[in-house]
């Protein structure tokens, strides 16, 4: 899967599974500032990332998501790893 495949998908995700606006998911938006989710939001965004892509996250890259770019990295990564 590419990214261009990706990146609808991860915000399909955000707008069903947190009720983000779709217009306010962008690259550079922050997760917690831009798009109001907290830290538990984050532990059920990597699930839902990880069930959706059938990949796996690591902590230590779960904990450095910051914005949507890093989001559509980790999934790529991870579906190169896998």
């Amino acid at each position: 899967m590419d990214s261009a495949n990706i990146v609808p998908l991860v915000n399909q995700i955000m707008i069903d599974e947190f009720e983000v606006e779709p217009d306010a998911i962008h690259i550079e938006a922050l997760l917690g500032d831009d798009l109001g989710l907290d830290s538990l939001d984050g532990v059920d965004l990597v699930v839902a990332l990880e069930k959706t892509f059938k990949c796996r996250i690591p902590e230590e890259e779960a904990r450095g998501i910051r914005t949507m770019r890093d989001i559509y990295e980790r999934v790529s990564h991870g579906l190169q790893k896998a």
